[in-house]
């Protein structure tokens, strides 16, 4: 009971990390910390799903690195497409760009974590990674869709939408995410016809418009 006690204060004093930090200090990646996450991306990418225990997070304690693989997975899951963030190594990514971030990014995504766990707890009795599929999306369900979302999780909104952003970050600058697209700007033709009749319909031009 007592070490219940201590877990649930930790995470409450992350929370409140947490509601103290504001919305402004969630910013993009930039071109430089894409690139370098993407360097890393190249050597890890498919590790995660090929064997998990290859990987060890430098950031992330093993409760968060299971929390982050599956709320990665809720956001891109595997479809007949392409796999998953998880298979994408998207974790690793996550991680790795928490590494060489400030000290107040990493306790927002940390809190933001913590908060998952607190409101699961709350309402089902569990944590976030221990929940149902079906309770994990009500909770998610509340933070994903800012125009819905009380005042009161806003904080939480805004971390959701961070990570979010990471997620899709890391997916779409790995190998799969680009072949996923499909992204078609770095394969070679033979023989270039000219731009698409589709892409001319859909711009309003006729096909003699096309230049050759």
């Amino acid at each position: 009971m007592k070490i219940e006690e201590k877990k649930l204060r930790q995470r409450r004093a992350l929370l409140k990390t947490l509601t103290a930090v504001p919305a402004a200090a969630l910013v993009p990646l930039s071109p430089f910390e894409v690139g370098k996450a993407r360097h890393f991306k190249d050597q890890t990418e498919g590790s995660a799903a090929a064997a998990p225990s290859l990987y060890k997070p430098k950031v992330l304690d093993g409760h968060e690195w299971k929390t982050v693989r599956l709320l990665a997975d809720l956001i891109i899951p595997a479809d007949e497409r392409s796999g998953s963030a998880t298979e994408a190594g998207v974790p690793e990514f996550i991680d790795d760009w928490l590494g060489f971030k400030q000290d107040t990014i990493l306790a927002e995504i940390r809190g933001g974590l913590s908060w998952l766990d607190i409101e699961c707890n709350r309402r089902f009795g569990h944590d976030f990674a221990d929940c149902s599929v079906t309770q994990q999306k009500q909770i998610l369900d509340r933070i994903a869709y800012p125009a819905k979302a009380a005042p009161e999780d806003a904080n939480a909104v805004a971390f959701f939408n961070h990570f979010r952003d990471l997620v899709v970050s890391g997916f779409f600058s790995s190998n799969m995410g680009v072949k996923d697209l499909p992204y078609l700007g770095n394969t070679m033709v033979g023989d270039w016809q000219g731009c698409p009749p589709e892409a001319l319909a859909k711009l309003g031009l006729k096909p003699e418009s096309r230049i050759p």
